[in-house]
């Protein structure tokens, strides 16, 4: 059974092309005109074990928001188009990841509803680098404006265009690039554990509905 995707979406503010391969090795090329996120979407190939082909461009001169959220898209359709009728996969994937100072977990759900949720600490940790005179300093000098927002668009365009439910919980981290990082290792560990097929389910689909 082969399970890949190739997905386009062109629009007057972004053309984004995804090719992906949930039975692949880990192979990743990845060209977004984002250095940082280039980075992030290899790491969640590698640690996913999918093979993918991913190139982006968009309106960067006027922010990345539209790229980084259309991107999004594009992944969660890719990967839903991949999954295909769903027969044999686990359906669920989780996983508490540590990067150094930082921690995070991932659970997701392939069930087909799509919920995203974002939980952080309120106090120390996390709360901190949010303060504005930090994230600058971080912005700056580290990750070439990918800011916590951007990345939790990315996710949520994930989400809702893959009909899945997602939640991330950050418990702790002082350095934002650990912490995002954690995030797309974590990424593509629950995906790949969530969509794995499972030969126990006999081709069955993991519903009582009997439909994901």
């Amino acid at each position: 059974m082969t399970r890949q995707a190739i997905i386009e979406r062109n629009t007057l503010e972004t053309q984004i092309s995804v090719e992906i391969d949930l039975d692949g090795s880990g192979k990743a090329a990845v060209a977004t005109s984002i250095p940082f996120l280039d980075h992030m979407l290899d790491l969640f190939a590698r640690h996913g074990n999918f093979d993918l082909d991913l190139s982006a461009r968009g309106d960067t001169h006027i922010d990345l928001h539209h790229t980084v959220e259309d991107m999004g898209i594009t992944l969660g359709e890719a990967v839903a188009q991949a999954l295909g009728d769903k027969k044999g996969i686990r359906r669920y994937g989780n996983i508490i990841l540590p990067m150094d100072e930082s921690l995070v977990t991932l659970a997701l759900d392939l069930g087909g509803r799509p919920f995203f949720e974002l939980h952080k600490p309120t106090e120390g940790g996390f709360a901190d680098i949010l303060r504005e005179e930090k994230i600058a300093q971080q912005l700056d000098d580290k990750i070439k404006g990918i800011d916590l927002e951007l990345i939790t668009e990315f996710f949520k365009s994930f989400a809702n265009s893959c009909y899945v439910n997602l939640h991330i919980i950050l418990h702790y981290g002082e350095n934002l690039h650990h912490i995002i990082e954690a995030l797309f290792k974590a990424f593509g560990r629950v995906l790949d554990e969530a969509s794995r097929i499972d030969e126990r389910f006999k081709g069955q689909i993991p519903s009582t509905k009997g439909t994901l």
